[in-house]
């Protein structure tokens, strides 16, 4: 008896039900999909598939900012990578919370020494990998940049550049001064690698401190545990923190993954430059934003949709901005913001014990202990500093 006869007479799709008609139809889909495909292929659009392709490339380089990344020689730092070395961060910050759980006071420094082990390797991989791309993005005009000796038949030791550090013939110089600046880079890796782990207690002394004040500061709250497991602006602070050391330490490009991450999943936009001491607490938190020059004393609570930001950008005779000064706000010790505020510009200062009240417009420093309400200023006041400030007038 043959396989078909054992199984019986195929079924007959116009007899079945209509509901296993549709499930006997859609078994075959993957059939015409794949026929589909090949019909594009071979379809007159994929012509103009190849033209639209060499338009793209050739925008690559072409319209000014380098938005591509051509170079397997330099690798770029792994987004990806970054977050999972945040994600371990967090089985170490939070023990118990986060990772391996049932941890005991027996097992608990074996299992903590091996994750730092870890995150020691995959930190350094991505620190080397961000000084190579930022080495590489160096300002060609700088007259330290290694190449230029290069072109004068020398390497940066002084030596001939003719023989590379495998002793292989190299007319350029540029084996052996890859290999120089890669062990230079190396260098730096390792000892930033080193600086951030010293600063890791620190960091926890500071946490520990923050959940505390989202406890004190919140009569919702009714457990650390909630704090730590669901609490966004608390995240957003632990990566802010986690990301400032970096920052602090010359790694930018990865402390601006991590708190990017932090804003994508907590809508919370902290950079990671900004400063902030101890017991500090973001309620709710949406929309909030603190910029990068931004000083933030301790015991300070913000409320969602709070903006610590720059009041405009100066920029050069030929254009661009001017970076590197002061532009975000200072906020002492026990500085209360509530929802909406926006405090604005570097010369702005909010004095200890102050409160901004919601849906504020601040531009001027606030004395210690003050309190500023909506309807503060009257609109002649306000039209006269925004006219001094910005020159915008009613425009705002």
């Amino acid at each position: 008896m043959s396989a078909r006869a054992a199984r019986g007479p195929a079924p007959n799709l116009d007899s079945l039900p209509s509901a296993l008609h549709r499930l006997a139809r859609a078994a075959d889909t993957s059939g015409v999909l794949q026929e589909g495909v090949k019909t594009m292929r071979r379809h007159p659009f994929s012509d103009r598939l190849r033209s639209l392709t060499q338009e793209v490339v050739q925008t690559y380089g072409s319209l000014g900012a380098p938005a591509y990344h051509l170079d397997p020689a330099r690798k770029l730092p792994s987004r990806s990578a970054t977050v999972r070395i945040l994600e371990q961060l967090f089985a170490v910050l939070y023990p118990g919370y986060y990772g391996v759980q049932h941890l005991t006071r027996e097992n608990v420094e074996y299992h903590v020494g091996a994750l730092l082990d870890d995150i020691a390797a995959d930190l350094y991989a991505q620190v080397y990998l961000a000084y190579q791309f930022d080495d590489a993005h160096e300002d060609p005009s700088s007259d330290d940049h290694a190449h230029d000796d290069v072109s004068h038949g020398h390497g940066p030791d002084g030596r001939r550049a003719t023989e590379g550090t495998t002793g292989r013939p190299d007319p350029d110089g540029s084996e052996g001064l890859r290999r120089r600046d890669g062990d230079a880079i190396a260098q730096r890796a390792e000892e930033a690698v080193e600086r951030f782990f010293a600063r890791l207690p620190e960091v926890r002394r500071l946490l520990v401190l923050d959940m505390v004040a989202a406890m004190d500061g919140d009569p919702a709250a009714r457990s650390y545990a909630e704090i730590i497991f669901s609490y966004p602006g608390f995240e957003a602070i632990t990566i802010q923190r986690i990301a400032h050391e970096l920052w602090e330490i010359g790694v930018p490009l990865l402390a601006r993954i991590m708190t990017e991450y932090a804003h994508s999943k907590t809508g919370i936009d902290i950079h990671p430059g900004a400063r902030i001491g101890g017991s500090f607490f973001i309620d709710h938190g949406t929309g909030v934003v603190i910029g990068e020059t931004t000083d933030i004393g301790n015991n300070v609570k913000v409320y969602q949709g709070v903006t610590l930001g720059a009041l405009s950008f100066p920029k050069d005779a030929r254009g661009r901005l001017i970076r590197g000064f002061k532009r975000h706000p200072t906020l002492r010790d026990n500085v209360v913001v509530y929802a909406g505020a926006t405090i604005l510009g570097g010369d702005t200062v909010i004095g200890a014990g102050a409160v901004i009240g919601g849906n504020t417009w601040v531009i001027e420093s606030v004395p210690a202990g003050e309190k500023v309400l909506n309807t503060r200023t009257s609109k002649a006041k306000q039209t006269k500093i925004l006219d001094a400030f910005l020159g915008h007038g009613e425009g705002i």
